[in-house]
């Protein structure tokens, strides 16, 4: 986990491990929620760059018996 510090101008640093991991670039969209007591931050993509990212994923779902 990583930690930051709030500057004197209510500013934060995205660690550069975070920044990497989840590709974030200058000028990006970030949402901020506020969840009870903290604070997260979402990366808001373009729709047309989504395109594709659920490629191969498992869509199969086990259900039921009476819920077919």
């Amino acid at each position: 986990m990583e930690m930051v510090t709030v500057s004197p101008k209510f500013q934060v640093v995205i660690p550069r491990s975070v920044r990497v991991a989840l590709d974030i670039r200058p000028g990006e969209k970030i949402q901020v929620l506020q969840y009870k007591d903290r604070i997260e931050f979402v990366l808001l993509k373009d729709i047309k760059k989504m395109r594709g990212f659920l490629k191969g994923i498992d869509t199969t779902v086990s259900r039921e018996k009476d819920r077919v």
